[in-house]
């Protein structure tokens, strides 16, 4: 099937090329546009954040400097601009030959919830920076932005069904409809990408590096899968990714060690919930997982602390050693004896498998026991000892890139295994 022909297109190849590629086109002019204007406002808006209090010391230097936060709303703020302007361009053909009369109104309305979705998002992250949110609400906000992008894939696809690996068939059949509890799921894939990329963070570039190679990842995905059915689900995913890729291009230009700026809760919201967006409406939510395997790892590791089955303190950083200037593992010191069953069985399990590092009769009483904080930061830190900041970053954003890869390699390779594909 032509990549240009999908659900009873009868336009010739040449007029539906047309149609694809001069949005698409339009599309990377904004998204440059977009990436200049980030690149001029940052350095001009920093005094004016610093002024407001918007501010922070990054704990990474020896002298910690004071450096404006959440800069990730200028960020957005840009992408938003790009994007409305960009809005007419993929409807203007269907508008000018058929007017109101057979206008996509099904695919209009996707964009409307789509940035209502991250705009929503945005605003929470800005609040979060100011307001210091607490966890509860960091897990109830992302739920209640994800609504509009929920109730157009009801009304626009409203497909609950999956396709059951074939091991599992003789049990459940060829497919499986999972009703509510697949928009339940989907629900959470907005919660867990917008904190996700929030946990993995702490160390100049980390945030904004991450999302940047997740990006490149999903719209690598995005072009190949431009040759199957869903062709205009993943070119509706290009549209909205593009103009994030450059202005996270910029944002990262000035995050990078040694930062000059935070980037703050905003833009990890503002990431996080664009992924969603065009994982749940580019109907590629369970691939776009995939893309978040360092994430989803870090999840895992970090659970007990999460969780406080066993203690977390305030800040996980790893610690800098002002003599050397590299960082080490941050550390975690509380009662054995106060753990609770599951706190010592996470403790056991870790320990047995080597995943931390214990220190047993630490103080003076010698009743306390001492672990590095569960990261994937300080694992990587673990095994590599202490290291640069900006060597740190480099090793994390390797991983990312491996985990991209070998996503790519269960999407296309692994999966002919358990579907027929």
């Amino acid at each position: 099937m032509s990549v240009f022909v999908d659900n009873g297109c009868n336009e010739q190849h040449s007029n539906c090329f047309k149609m694809v590629v001069y949005p698409l086109v339009l599309n990377v002019l904004f998204s440059v546009a977009g990436f200049l204007l980030t690149l001029k406002i940052i350095p001009a808006m920093r005094e004016m954040f610093i002024t407001a209090g918007l501010k922070g010391r990054d704990l990474g230097k020896k002298d910690k400097p004071e450096i404006p936060e959440a800069m990730g709303v200028l960020c957005g703020a840009v992408y938003l601009i790009c994007v409305f302007v960009f809005i007419p361009f993929p409807f203007w053909k269907a508008w000018w030959e058929n007017g109101a009369n057979d206008f996509p109104h099904h695919e209009f309305v996707q964009w409307i919830a789509a940035l209502l979705s991250i705009c929503c998002m945005i605003f929470l992250g800005f609040a979060d920076d100011v307001l210091n949110l607490k966890w509860r609400h960091k897990l109830l906000l992302p739920t209640m932005a994800s609504l509009p992008i929920l109730m157009v894939y009801i009304v626009n696809y409203g497909s609950t069904t999956v396709v059951v690996p074939k091991p599992l068939r003789f049990i459940l059949g060829i497919t499986v409809n999972l009703g509510a509890l697949y928009y339940v799921y989907m629900g959470m894939l907005a919660v867990f990408c917008t904190n996700a990329i929030n946990i993995v963070a702490g160390i100049n570039g980390v945030e904004v590096g991450q999302s940047w190679v997740i990006t490149l990842s999903v719209m690598v995905f995005n072009c190949i899968e431009l040759q199957g059915d869903c062709w205009r689900a993943h070119l509706f995913s290009l549209y909205l990714l593009v103009p994030f890729l450059a202005v996270s291009s910029a944002l990262f230009y000035f995050n990078w060690y040694p930062s000059s700026v935070f980037v703050g809760d905003t833009y990890c919201y503002f990431a996080g919930m664009t992924f969603a967006v065009v994982g749940i409406l580019g109907r590629f939510s369970k691939t776009l997982l995939l893309f978040f395997i360092p994430q989803v790892l870090n999840f895992l590791y970090s659970l007990p602390q999460l969780f406080h089955i066993i203690p977390c303190p305030r800040h996980r950083l790893p610690k800098l050693n002002p003599e050397t200037g590299l960082h080490y593992t941050s550390k975690s010191i509380f009662k054995e004896s106060d753990l609770n069953f599951l706190g010592r069985l996470s403790l056991g399990v870790l320990e047995t498998f080597h995943l931390i590092d214990v220190k047993r009769d630490v103080g003076e009483d010698k009743e306390f026991i001492e672990i590095n904080n569960l990261t994937l930061i300080n694992f990587v830190l673990r095994l590599a000892g202490p290291t640069n900041e900006k060597i740190l970053t480099i090793y994390i954003l390797v991983i990312q890139v491996v985990g991209s890869l070998i996503a790519f390699l269960i999407r296309y390779q692994m999966a002919k295994f358990f579907y027929d594909v």
